[in-house]
């Protein structure tokens, strides 16, 4: 964990990440509170101890990210009246390739899923429309030469 990547988010991500933190916080008090399984009394380490040991471990190292990504986050908001005519973090725009009309919304790394339309804005194809404008083009080469064209964009 590097602590000064800033990590953006929408609302409804950020409230993802707060509820997921919380409840792992639970489950790490319950599993720390209630009765642990011990090792045996003789020389070798019961296999289920050891289960439990990682299981705490894992949950242990993911509470850390999540503590990192939510000191680290920042709300993605909609840009000014006169900017939004610009694509920026939070944009969902409507592009045409090959004829073909397609939609996306520009979010963080964290909340980027390709199948539901929301790509980073660290991918290739989302850097590439940040700060175009309706009408404009932009070619993009990743395996394909692909040509996206600005058709709209909403806040």
């Amino acid at each position: 964990m590097t602590g000064s990547k800033k990590f953006f988010l929408t609302k409804s991500g950020l409230s993802r990440v707060e509820r997921e933190y919380q409840e792992l916080l639970k489950l790490k008090a319950f599993k720390t509170t209630g009765e642990s399984p011990r090792i045996f009394h003789s020389e070798e380490i019961d296999p289920e101890f050891l289960a439990f040991q990682e299981d705490l471990e894992l949950l242990e190292t993911r509470i850390i990210e999540l503590e990192d990504v939510l000191k680290n986050s920042q709300v993605i908001s909609s840009p000014p009246k006169e900017r939004r005519n610009v694509v920026a973090l939070g944009a969902t725009v409507t592009i045409e390739v090959d004829g073909e009309k397609d939609e996306f919304e520009i979010v963080g790394t964290l909340e980027a899923d390709p199948r539901l339309g929301r790509i980073s804005d660290e991918s290739m194809v989302g850097r590439a429309l940040i700060g175009l404008r309706v009408g404009e083009e932009v070619t993009v080469q990743s395996p394909v030469k692909t040509t996206y064209k600005i058709k709209a964009i909403r806040y």
